[in-house]
């Protein structure tokens, strides 16, 4: 059998065995060893099996993971998501789907400090739905808005999604968080503008709630002041050059602690449950990461990565027809596969067509992440929208599917904003 043909068998074996469920780490690092061994032979399969793990799990850039990891979770015991979640409500509640509207901005606060859609997701569930509820919103809505802003936790910086396709393609993980920014910013205002549009046509969607003072609206801003602080700690540090990203988490992990502390939401048993949930969480990452180094180094000495790019610019297709093919398979895949199982399995083959067909890789990274938050919501999978229906059991799946759909719309137009104009993510890069 060719080498390529044993590249070709490896990588249908890898969707076989994703299908049945297994683990993608696992199942990504026995079709690389497998392969190795048989283009090159045992010893070499084997060398590549003991030296990964090693060479990964020691790296220093690699414990920028844990750390925001943490980070986040000591800014969820803190309480910090309740405290952004009342000041918006006391600012936007009084306005038609106000309540909706505060939910996305929450979770654009949530997550400049956490990193995780599902983790934005599952926490925002528990503090905006009750909430809606109340004012009788119609769950349709109340869900949607709960599950599509959760989304921007792997958009708004820090981002783990961000981290790892920094790590698979080398780029500057800092100049990766600054591209997503403006994006993320844009994707959350076309999410309200969704809300509002909604509201504006059906206005029995989102109810009216009652208007807050000034005095109390000026006042419940005392609680988003920890979420700035680490925001301003962490981006300003990495923007201006006084930290790396990896400083920067463990600056954001410390002043996270400090924070909860100070709040008196810190004690012996919740300190240990982040450090579980935190090792737990990093356990996964690091078995995806692994698994995605012995399984392109399968892939590179294949050649199908460089041999599909060549294949590509000699054919002449025009650029952006190449990219909307990707973007298309991206969508595809995320109806069926996690969102992270798809970048580690795609980026290795698509990261050289991109570089042979000169796009910004800085720019793709955004344009990808933004369609696997897509990914994240679309049924029959949409992780997201599962965390939500295991905060609010009593709501179907149907509603909430349903509800996502003038969100996904949203990010299909942001985009197609990102595509006529790149700059919005490459401005902030360009000035670092």
């Amino acid at each position: 059998m060719s080498t390529e043909m044993i590249g070709v068998v490896g990588i249908l074996l890898l969707f076989v065995f994703l299908a049945f469920r297994m683990y993608i780490g696992v199942a990504m690092a026995l079709i690389g060893f497998v392969g190795v061994s048989l283009i090159v032979n045992l010893d070499a399969g084997l060398n590549l099996l003991g030296m990964s793990p090693w060479a990964e799990g020691s790296s220093y850039s690699m414990s920028v993971i844990p750390l925001f990891v943490l980070m986040g979770q000591f800014a969820f015991v803190s309480g910090i998501s309740q405290d952004i979640y009342k000041a918006v409500h006391n600012w936007m509640g009084h306005l038609r789907g106000g309540l909706a509207m505060a939910t996305i901005v929450a979770c654009s606060g949530f997550a400049a400090i956490c990193g995780s859609s599902l983790a934005t997701g599952a926490t925002m569930a528990k503090v905006a739905v009750p909430e809606m509820r109340k004012y009788g919103y119609d769950l349709r809505l109340a869900t949607g808005c709960v599950a599509a802003g959760g989304t921007l936790g792997i958009l708004i910086p820090p981002s783990i999604g961000f981290i790892i396709y920094g790590l698979l393609t080398e780029e500057s993980i800092g100049k990766l968080f600054m591209a997503g920014i403006f994006p993320g910013l844009l994707l959350a205002s076309l999410f309200i503008l969704a809300i509002f549009l909604q509201c504006r046509f059906r206005p029995e969607m989102g109810p009216k709630a009652e208007p807050t003072s000034w005095k109390t609206k000026f006042a419940s801003l005392y609680g988003t002041w920890p979420m700035l602080s680490l925001f301003v700690l962490v981006m300003g540090g990495i923007y201006f050059g006084i930290f790396t990203p990896t400083e920067a988490a463990g600056m954001g992990a410390f002043g996270s602690f400090i924070i909860t502390l100070g709040k008196k939401k810190l004690n012996f048993k919740t300190f240990v449950e982040s450090l579980i949930i935190t090792g737990n969480m990093t356990a996964m990452i690091f078995l995806i990461i692994i698994g995605a180094n012995i399984f392109s180094s399968f892939l590179a000495l294949t050649q199908i990565p460089f041999m599909l790019a060549d294949a590509i610019v000699a054919a002449a297709l025009p650029r952006m027809a190449v990219f909307f093919m990707i973007l298309v398979v991206f969508v595809f895949l995320g109806c069926v596969m996690d969102c992270f199982a798809i970048m580690i399995l795609m980026v290795p083959i698509l990261y050289p067509i991109m570089q042979a067909m000169n796009f910004n890789t800085i720019w793709f990274g955004v344009i990808m992440v933004i369609v696997l938050e897509i990914g994240l919501i679309t049924p029959p999978v949409g992780l997201n929208v599962f965390v939500i229906k295991g905060a609010v059991p009593d709501v179907p799946l149907t509603t909430m599917f349903k509800g996502i759909w003038p969100f996904l719309i949203a990010a299909l137009i942001c985009i197609g904003i990102l595509i006529a104009f790149p700059q919005i993510a490459l401005y902030l890069p360009s000035k670092m």
